[in-house]
């Protein structure tokens, strides 16, 4: 799957993920117990506005702090048509270069998961399919090291053997599904 199926499947996954979540209240938990839905929300408003100024050179800019939801399928909406348009080769993180296909398959990983974490806040099981999750297990894998643990990610969950890789992705996040 190329990196931008997985940005493109990873946003609809989250699309679908988010639908609730303008019912529920901004305080409501969520799998990460330093954040609740408010700022998991923003966090995602803002990885896609990371990933558009990656792909476009351009940023979104700020959205009405009251719709959230609105503002990720805005953000969403806007991300697909920058990567349709032809993304640069390259595009620089701090002072490095990063090939733009990477930086689309790591922003994919990061949404699906913060788009289970929002299902799963919301109330709603919503697994991630089972190809997308076994694409993203793969980048994830490569990108996520010790040195994120306590960090970024908790350390990883333990799994039986044979479980899905929807639940394998999960765990090596640190999240229990």
């Amino acid at each position: 799957m190329s990196a931008g199926e997985l940005l493109e499947r990873s946003l609809a996954y989250a699309l679908g993920s988010v639908a609730r979540a303008q019912a529920m209240g901004p305080g409501r938990g969520t799998p990460c117990a330093e954040w609740d839905l408010g700022e998991l929300l923003e966090h995602l408003d803002d990885s896609l506005d990371a990933l558009y100024e990656g792909l476009s050179g351009g940023r979104i800019g700020p959205l009405p702090q009251a719709d959230r939801v609105c503002g990720f399928r805005t953000r969403a909406c806007a991300v697909l048509g920058a990567w349709a348009a032809g993304p640069p080769a390259d595009v620089v993180v701090g002072e490095r270069p990063l090939d733009v296909r990477v930086m689309a398959a790591v922003g994919a990983v990061e949404i699906a998961v913060h788009g289970w974490d929002v299902a799963r806040s919301c109330g709603r099981p919503r697994p991630i399919p089972e190809g997308l999750a076994a694409e993203l297990l793969s980048v994830a894998r490569c990108v996520v090291g010790e040195e994120d643990r306590g960090v970024r990610f908790a350390a990883p969950v333990a799994v039986p053997p044979g479980a899905p890789a929807g639940t394998r992705l999960l765990a090596f996040l640190g999240r229990h599904s």
